[in-house]
């Protein structure tokens, strides 16, 4: 019988000996900032035309090929450490050295006036193995599909 009693003198002394505080924080102001002194309307200038994603990848694909050769680099696995990306991304910059020589041309040799498909699209092209296939898919009428 002491022994419960000791103890419940114990939790007694803890639920007493217990502090509580109340702590009230203050938000700081934040002042408005006038936008329009800050950041004047651009001046209008004739942007050049941009490259296309598909040509910075393909001329990318080039670069890798030459490194990996070269030996600057081990293999796939080496170019997606340094690059921060994954090896399957790799591996499709990479499949775009597939295409048939007279695609990558005319996707390297991109002007504004010809035509550039999506990347998703032209990685279909990459899968199919005949160049001649290849070029009657980017030639034919239905394009890349």
């Amino acid at each position: 019988m002491q022994k419960y009693n000791r103890y419940k003198h114990a939790i007694e002394m803890k639920s007493e000996s217990a502090v509580t505080m109340e702590l009230t924080l203050a938000r700081p102001h934040r002042r408005r900032i006038e936008t329009e002194s800050l950041f004047p309307e651009p001046v209008q200038t004739k942007t050049p035309n941009r490259i296309p994603r598909i040509t910075r990848l393909m001329a990318l694909a080039i670069k890798f090929q030459g490194m990996v050769e070269r030996g600057e680099v081990r293999d796939y696995a080496d170019l997606a450490r340094l690059g921060h990306v994954s090896r399957a991304r790799i591996t499709q910059i990479m499949n775009l050295l597939n295409l048939a020589s007279a695609i990558q041309e005319e996707i390297l040799r991109h002007n504004g006036s010809s035509k550039t498909a999506p990347e998703r699209q032209i990685r279909c092209l990459t899968a199919e193995l005949s160049w001649k296939k290849q070029l009657q898919r980017w030639n034919g009428p239905e394009q890349i599909a």
